[in-house]
């Protein structure tokens, strides 16, 4: 794993992360690994450890560090992380930092990147946001399946989910700034955080973002 490209990447809700990340996992040939994926991953495994964490995750509980540790340890030691990865959704504390560079030790993370799109933006992007119910499409409003309900795609009816109603992004936000900030100011003081403009074109975000991990990665 010497050299391996071993990245997290951090951005709002509604920054577009999810598309990037797509593209920079096909790009680099690693794979995309977010939080959620692995704890669906770890749950369906059928091991000693899978079995807890889908006993947590059956039961609406929430899953603790200790076992989001064991998640995300089992996981990286799969064999498609052997060239590295890229991790989406963990760390969320300082503590869980350290753990995760402790685990890469002696090489550690490569790099820690922050996809910065402003405040005002994502929010606008997300409370406009519209999504079928049936496959999923997300639309804007202004688009004729936002306009009229009806999914141009197949049909299904077209709603703002409830989350994405402006109370419930005003406090997903906030919990975002309190949660990661010092997070990245973790990655900062170790010198391996970049912040890359995510607002723009796809394509030219994405060529940005590339230009940045091939520099610094």
């Amino acid at each position: 794993m010497s050299n391996s490209l071993r990245l997290i990447i951090f951005g709002r809700q509604g920054a577009g992360k999810g598309t990037q990340c797509v593209r920079l996992a096909a790009h680099f040939g690693i794979p995309h690994i977010s939080t959620g994926d692995m704890l669906r991953a770890s749950a369906a495994s059928g091991s000693e450890f899978g079995q807890r964490v889908k006993a947590i995750m059956d039961g609406g509980g929430l899953v603790s560090d200790e076992v989001m540790e064991g998640v995300v340890a089992e996981r990286l030691a799969a064999p498609d992380a052997a060239d590295g990865f890229l991790l989406d959704g963990y760390p969320r504390t300082p503590g869980q930092a350290a753990f995760l560079d402790d685990l890469l030790s002696p090489l550690g993370v490569s790099l820690a990147i922050n996809l910065e799109v402003p405040e005002s933006v994502v929010f606008d992007r997300i409370t406009k946001r519209r999504v079928c119910e049936r496959c999923g499409t997300t639309y804007s409003v202004g688009e004729p399946s936002a306009e009229s309900n009806v999914c141009a795609k197949c049909g299904g009816a077209v709603h703002q989910r409830g989350d994405d109603s402006p109370d419930s992004v005003r406090k997903r936000l906030a919990l975002y700034e309190s949660q990661t900030q010092p997070l990245l100011a973790w990655f900062s003081e170790r010198g391996i955080l970049v912040t890359v403009d995510g607002v723009g074109e796809p394509d030219q975000i994405a060529s940005s973002l590339v230009q940045v991990i091939v520099q610094h990665g």
